[in-house]
């Protein structure tokens, strides 16, 4: 009798496992590491399975145009996320969870970033690492900011760009770059602390990196409680603790 009911209990558990919810986050790649924190806390009170897909967050619009099963998008800017709420890709219009923060980033040894970018017309300085403009966010933001420094002409020559912040990030880290602009959310995780040197942009001297995610159409059905639920908790108290350790700036 025992053993029935051990056989029924586990069935029991085998059942309810089966119907736990399962969500596809696709997430801007200066959160790649943020991201990780904040499913590690969210799951210590649920246990939802969170998959992450990370990118570009122009390439993971497109992607989301073309019918890809993400739940939620976690986008580095506005524009991308209000894009897909306006061409009824969303459930809600999207909201804003942090502002990021751009550095100029190097691991040589022999080169001090400087917030005024003098040093990049140095002859010392033979490539320069930057996302691509037109699909990361961070990319947009460093460009904006050689130009009104009244570089980019100057330094264009110089420039190697990468798909999304991560690999420009990887440029810089392992020396395929000798400098480049990144997120302050990277140089800060643990992964990449005290690896070179960085110094924090003048946030006026660039547009606002303002931050947004946005509940996508995916997410109707089963397991739209658990992704509205997931959705509410990154803009949190919790999660804005996070951020704000993570480097970005919160409300």
């Amino acid at each position: 009798m025992k053993k029935i009911a051990v056989v029924l209990l586990l069935a029991f558990i085998s059942c309810q496992s089966s119907k736990q919810p399962k969500l596809t986050v696709a997430v801007a790649a200066n959160m790649q590491y943020t991201i990780e924190a904040l499913v590690t806390e969210y799951n210590k009170t649920d246990q939802t399975k969170i998959d992450v897909v990370l990118g570009a967050s122009g390439k993971l619009t497109q992607q989301i145009m073309h019918d890809a099963p993400f739940d939620i998008f976690v986008s580095a800017d506005t524009k991308f996320p209000q894009t897909l709420a306006d061409a009824h890709f969303a459930l809600e219009p999207p909201r804003v969870y942090a502002q990021g923060v751009l550095v100029l980033w190097s691991v040589r040894p022999e080169i001090q970033p400087a917030a005024d970018l003098g040093l990049l017309q140095d002859t010392v300085i033979k490539s320069i690492a930057i996302a691509n403009p037109q699909t990361a966010p961070y990319g947009s933001a460093a460009q904006s900011l050689l130009k009104k420094y009244d570089l980019y002409n100057r330094v264009s020559s110089k420039l190697v760009t990468g798909e999304s912040i991560t690999q420009t990030s990887q440029f810089i880290a392992t020396q395929s770059a000798d400098i480049g602009f990144t997120a302050k959310s990277i140089v800060v995780s643990k992964e990449m602390k005290d690896k070179g040197k960085w110094v924090e942009l003048n946030a006026g001297d660039y547009p606002p990196i303002e931050q947004a995610a946005v509940l996508l159409k995916n997410a109707r059905g089963d397991h739209e409680a658990a992704a509205r639920k997931f959705y509410n908790f990154l803009c949190s108290p919790t999660a804005k603790a996070i951020y704000k350790q993570s480097g970005y700036l919160v409300k």
